[in-house]
């Protein structure tokens, strides 16, 4: 069994949980409090700290950490689907769909999207409604907003 290492990272829109192993980052998601958790930090874990405040001061907009996406096939596909998704640029669930070849999937898509388990990194934020509306996000619709204003695209 792979050993795994998790820390806390604190950025302008909240603080955040990142667990990986030597392989990659399995998790970054946001917490809306701090828990018990058990900081033991590797070198995927600064990168990502590291690459997250580089993003946040406008200084990068793609990252170079390795993922471990853990989920079923078709949400596999979908997150590497929004992993294509250029910084400062927005489409809707149906044309992810379309990306996917899987042009009638796209609430199956918007389902897949909300269980993103790396947010940020894996770009489900710019992912919005048809008409141009802002949509939901699991972390927060303020955070999404935050987001797309930060990548110029909203």
């Amino acid at each position: 069994m792979n050993k795994f290492y998790q820390t806390y990272i604190d950025t302008p829109i909240g603080m955040m949980v990142a667990k990986a192993t030597d392989e990659g980052l399995f998790l970054l998601d946001f917490l809306d409090e701090k828990d018990d958790l058990i900081v033991n930090k590797n070198h995927i874990l600064e990168s990502v700290k590291i690459e997250l405040s580089e993003y946040f001061s406008k200084k990068r907009k793609m990252f170079n950490i390795p993922l471990l996406l853990d989920g079923t096939p078709f949400q596999k596909e979908v997150w590497n689907t929004l992993l294509k998704i250029g910084y400062g640029k927005t489409i809707s669930y149906k044309e992810e769909a379309l990306m996917m070849q899987k042009p009638l999937a796209h609430r199956a898509v918007a389902n897949a999207n909300g269980k993103n388990p790396i947010s940020i990194i894996i770009p489900c934020h710019r992912v919005i409604s048809k008409g141009g509306a802002i949509g939901g996000y699991t972390g927060g619709v303020w955070r999404k907003k935050f987001l797309l204003e930060l990548e110029d695209s909203f």
